[in-house]
């Protein structure tokens, strides 16, 4: 079955309280749950980069911006329909904008 990153964009500043339990309790249920996590601030990341055979590595994150990922939920679903429909519940739950985005499965790419 699919698998799908449904990416919770959290602005800067206060993180929303969201009681997302009641949503995550329902896709166990459904079978759709694989797993989910939430990030620390984007000040904590670290970012690699690899750039004439050296990888640099610097604080913060990869772009500064307004928005950023605060945290995920990888789910499958039979298609994107149903994925959406997982995604429309995370976001009335959580109410910030919810990304849906189909995981790539490695076992049917060609080695070419």
């Amino acid at each position: 079955m699919p698998q799908y990153l449904l990416s919770v964009y959290q602005p800067d500043g206060p993180v929303p309280e969201p009681d997302v339990r009641a949503v995550n309790a329902e896709m166990q249920e459904a079978g759709a749950w694989v797993f989910a996590g939430g990030l620390f601030p984007p000040s904590t990341a670290t970012v690699l980069h690899a750039k004439d055979g050296d990888v640099l590595t610097t604080d913060g994150p990869y772009i500064d911006g307004k928005e950023h990922i605060g945290g995920f939920t990888v789910i499958q679903a039979s298609d994107l329909d149903e994925a959406l429909e997982w995604g429309r519940k995370l976001a009335t739950a959580i109410t910030l904008p919810i990304e849906v985005r189909p995981l790539i499965d490695e076992s049917e790419r060609t080695c070419a």
